[in-house]
């Protein structure tokens, strides 16, 4: 387990997003997903005595922009905590047609009111797609995208945990069995990069390498791949057919700030 060497003045954190900050698949204690929030909330309470450092978690797998915007951007608001992740937008550019540019314009907004009500906010760029067949050619969206965020971050001093130059996740073992979503150490991966965003040197490196394992022959990645469009892509494709999202139904699993 990375440890914090030194610490923020940070006592309260609120995690905003979609399915990539609620934390699938990466299973929890209680039953409910961890993810690389709780995981970078654990580092950020540190050694504190109980009741030291406060977080919540609003993010609800599906969401888009605009969702969050009336969600979870007001909550914050009321909060009014140390410090902000704001991770939005990814599932906008997933969709057919949609405009980086006017996305980004909806982004910059939240990111307004965001600083405006908390002490620190840090948003995190998208994934290079570049190894993923389902998204492979949405690469130039997601770059377009990326650079506008990093624009908005720099016009309202935002932190920005680059996820796009995180190389480790290139590696398939940083993703869980759907492809679309991180493995529990990819999440921990992310976690550090986050933190090492925040200005903390955490023991173990986000770029870590990985350990060595036998190739999948052309074979076997057929196969793997066979079974990933049967169980997984087949499902998301109908859902968005069907025009339902993973998230119908779902509240947030942390609404409150609550000691860690």
């Amino acid at each position: 387990m990375s440890y914090l060497q030194e610490t923020l003045d940070l006592n309260s954190y609120v995690a905003l997003g979609d399915s990539f900050t609620e934390g699938l698949n990466d299973p929890g204690a209680d039953g409910a997903f961890a993810g690389w929030a709780d995981r970078l909330a654990g580092l950020l309470a540190g050694d504190r005595p109980p009741g030291g450092f406060q977080y919540a978690n609003l993010a609800v797998r599906g969401r888009l922009l605009d969702q969050i915007m009336a969600e979870q951007v007001p909550e914050v608001r009321r909060i009014r905590p140390d410090l902000v992740t704001f991770c939005a937008g990814g599932n906008d550019i997933l969709r057919p047609g949609s405009d980086p540019d006017e996305v980004a314009e909806r982004f910059e907004v939240a990111v307004a009111q965001l600083v405006d009500a908390a002490g620190t906010v840090l948003i995190c760029t998208g994934f290079d797609t570049r190894g993923v067949p389902l998204f492979k050619h949405l690469r130039g969206k997601i770059a377009t995208y990326n650079n506008h965020m990093r624009a908005v971050a720099d016009r309202y001093d935002c932190k920005v945990a680059d996820l796009w130059s995180l190389r480790a996740v290139q590696d398939r073992r940083a993703w869980s069995e759907d492809r679309l979503h991180l493995s529990p150490e990819g999440h921990q991966r992310v976690a550090l990069l986050a933190a090492r965003s925040l200005g903390l040197r955490t023991e173990q490196d986000p770029e870590a390498p990985w350990p060595s394992t036998p190739a999948l022959s052309p074979a076997e990645q057929r196969r793997e791949n066979l079974q990933w469009a049967r169980e997984f892509l087949l499902p998301w494709v109908g859902r968005r057919l069907r025009g339902e999202s993973s998230g119908d139904n779902v509240e947030a699993k942390r609404p409150e700030l609550m000691p860690l």
